[in-house]
């Protein structure tokens, strides 16, 4: 069915001046990746677009820079180290909703795209594993497609292709990347407790990854009927799903269905998601749609951030001007949580940093951006509580936020709340 090449020889089709996409996360071909990179010396001005990546990322690295221009709609660390001081200049701003709209209506025009691919099954049809998120535009809307197929990928249901599409092809059976599964302490845990406690029975979840959202589904036993959709998910949705907790019964979309755009874990999750039809991997522009996200009961949205000021603005890509990570589905999920009958937006951030700064500062740093606005944000929850922000004065949100700051910098904050905005 599928003809197969070198890695080198399908990476000819990449020509100077190429638009080129590469899949996402844990689907990021590493070995179409390195081959493009080796042909650096042949080729100029490849603009590279992507979210966030896992493995080689050497063509942000400074010494290619006549080769390859970055646009970057998420960074991930691989992107962060070698890019260094140069990432503002390959950063783009922008709702991940938003992203397969670019493709689709021609703004980036793209030349090629590189995925990784599961091999066909018996009706010639490839699933894009645990990414489909903007994967799937850039491979609807790109001239040629190189595709590492791997028979070690998940085979995902929601969004596929047929193998008759692929213009190249490389075989390589390979591990994917894993992300280990953080261990939780107790500032986590708390704020796992504090989020719990404001989650009912029948709630409609969007969690992310990392140690909060983990600590947030680990308090979660007693709960029941809950339902998933979000934009990614990882290894701590599954013990709810096997005791029963997780049945999306109450869903108005996709009931009974977990409905995410892409996953990243350990090898654990990527076995749930294989061949299960209880899961289903749609393009971002669905399910970060604020509409589609409204649509279920009781959406709880959680997300996090870098620091908040005493107005309730939210910074989550940035620390200062130095940009950290992206927009990503913050604002899709926060919106479509406020509109959704019983659903509730939630910034979680530990109230200090690791060198004990506080995250709830007076003013935003100088450059920092404005992610979720004063006027989107609803509840923020530290480990020391929960504060709800919506309707509330400049000077009530203030003192909200000083109640559940860290005490040792609270009259730091009351002080500086009436020196700068009283």
């Amino acid at each position: 069915m599928i003809k197969y090449v070198s890695a080198e020889e399908a990476l000819k089709e990449i020509k100077s001046d190429n638009n080129v996409f590469i899949h996402s996360a844990a689907a990021t071909p590493d070995l179409l990746v390195k081959a493009m990179v080796a042909r650096a010396p042949e080729l100029k001005n490849v603009n590279i677009y992507h979210i966030h990546t896992e493995g080689d990322a050497s063509y942000a690295l400074d010494q290619y820079k006549e080769s390859f221009k970055l646009h970057a709609f998420f960074n991930g660390s691989n992107v962060r180290k070698a890019s260094n001081n140069h990432i503002a200049s390959s950063y783009v701003p922008i709702f991940l909703s938003d992203i397969p709209h670019l493709f689709y209506n021609g703004r980036v025009k793209l030349d090629v795209a590189l995925v990784q691919l599961t091999p066909p099954d018996a009706h010639g049809m490839c699933s894009l594993g645990p990414s489909v998120d903007v994967s799937i535009s850039a491979i609807n809307t790109a001239k040629i497609i190189i595709a590492q197929i791997n028979p070690m990928m998940p085979r995902t249901f929601g969004e596929q292709i047929h193998y008759s599409k692929i213009t190249k092809a490389v075989l390589k059976e390979v591990p994917l990347y894993q992300s280990p599964v953080a261990i939780n302490t107790e500032v986590e845990l708390a704020i796992g407790r504090n989020i719990a406690a404001l989650i009912e029975d029948g709630s409609t979840l969007q969690l992310g990854i990392g140690a909060i959202p983990n600590a947030v589904l680990s308090m979660l036993g007693n709960h029941k009927d809950l339902g998933i959709h979000t934009e990614m998910f990882s290894d701590g949705v599954i013990p709810l799903y096997e005791k029963g907790i997780i049945t999306g019964k109450y869903k108005k979309k996709h009931p009974r269905k977990i409905v995410s755009s892409f996953v990243i874990g350990t090898k654990k999750v990527y076995d749930f998601i294989n061949d299960n039809t209880e899961v289903l991997l749609l393009d971002c522009s669905y399910t970060n749609n604020p509409t589609i996200i409204a649509t279920n009961p009781k959406v709880i949205a959680v997300n996090s951030a870098i620091e908040i000021d005493l107005s309730g603005q939210v910074c989550s890509d940035s620390i200062g001007s130095r940009i950290y990570s992206g927009v990503g589905g913050q604002m899709d999920f926060i919106r479509g949580a406020a509109i959704s009958n019983g659903g509730k937006p939630i910034i979680a951030i530990p109230s200090k940093t690791s060198k004990g700064e506080s995250k709830i500062v007076p003013f935003l740093k100088p450059g920092a951006g404005v992610v979720t606005t004063r006027a989107h944000v609803h509840y923020i929850v530290t480990e020391y509580g929960v504060a709800y922000l919506h309707g509330l004065t400049i000077e009530e949100r203030a003192h909200a936020l000083i109640q559940i700051a860290a005490p040792e910098h609270r009259e730091w904050l009351e002080r500086k709340f009436y020196e700068l905005w009283v």
